[in-house]
């Protein structure tokens, strides 16, 4: 179910994709009367925004519906791990399942657009970028400060409004505290910076490979090599080169995998009061 669980995000995930962009897209918009003999839509009906976002919603409701029907046959239990918090949603009550649809979906979209925030930060070469820029929109333009704090302040400030309500429906135990409640917001948006760890390692894998494989000039490789010499600069005054062996890449990908382990694991072990690894495994 965790496969079906991360296709049907994935596709809803197409789909707000196309939400986003379809707004720059020339075919789309108006066409000059001058114009209307020559120029006609491909299809007689033109699908619209807000349709797509309609889409979306029955995506995540019609899954909600087959959860509920075979996780009433087999017991299976929708589950959403935030690292420092594992919420546990039971399939035999719809309205649990249904509220795991969406906000599965949301953790996707989430990760999706806090890795594309990285991604800004390098500003990497033209074409690529726009691409980023698009589902980012104004984000973009932000101050790199700004961008940093990004996930941190929108990690913990979305888990700080949704512990109440979970709370309130026992799928998660209750804070004693607003301390406590404050503490957690902050250890789950430290652990939104986790997500930096697969584009940036993925980056270097990529640039690795085209060192010693040449796969053209495709605008791909070269926003590949750019951002990645970014990513390289701190490294490049250690000598890491053997000959035409070039090691920075294989060093920077050991660097964030230790790096990742170390942040990981150390969050939840924090000493701080209240800043502690919860596991929300109630049968509620």
């Amino acid at each position: 179910m965790g496969i079906v669980d991360f296709i049907l995000n994935l596709a809803g995930l197409l789909l707000w994709l196309n939400w986003r962009s379809i707004r720059f897209d020339p075919l789309s918009r108006r066409t000059p009367a001058t114009l209307m003999g020559t120029l006609r839509p491909a299809s007689p009906k033109k699908i619209r925004r807000w349709h797509l976002l309609v889409f979306i919603a029955a995506l995540l409701l019609l899954r909600a519906l087959i959860y509920r029907w075979i996780g009433g046959m087999t017991g299976w239990t929708g589950q959403l791990d935030l690292e420092v918090v594992v919420l546990s949603f039971r399939s035999d009550w719809f309205d649990r399942i249904l509220l795991f649809s969406f906000l599965s979906f949301g953790l996707m979209l989430g990760v999706f657009y806090v890795g594309l925030l990285f991604l800004s930060l390098l500003k990497g070469p033209d074409p690529i970028h726009r691409l980023i820029k698009i589902p980012l929109g104004r984000v973009d333009g932000w101050p790199v400060w700004a961008k940093i704090l990004l996930p941190l302040v929108g990690g913990a400030g979305l888990w700080w409004l949704l512990s109440w309500w979970l709370s309130w429906l026992q799928i998660c135990p209750p804070l004693v505290s607003m301390a406590q409640r404050i503490e957690q917001s902050l250890v789950i948006g430290l652990g939104s910076y986790l997500v930096w760890e697969f584009p940036l390692s993925g980056l270097l894998l990529l640039y690795l490979i085209s060192s010693y494989i040449y796969f053209g000039k495709h605008p791909f490789w070269n926003y590949v090599n750019v951002t990645a010499q970014k990513i390289l600069k701190p490294l490049r005054k250690i000598p890491l080169r053997l000959g035409k062996m070039d090691f920075a890449p294989l060093v920077g990908i050991i660097i964030v995998f230790l790096l990742g382990q170390l942040v990981e694991n150390g969050i939840p072990m924090l000493h701080l009061p209240g800043l502690i690894k919860i596991y929300a495994r109630l049968p509620f």
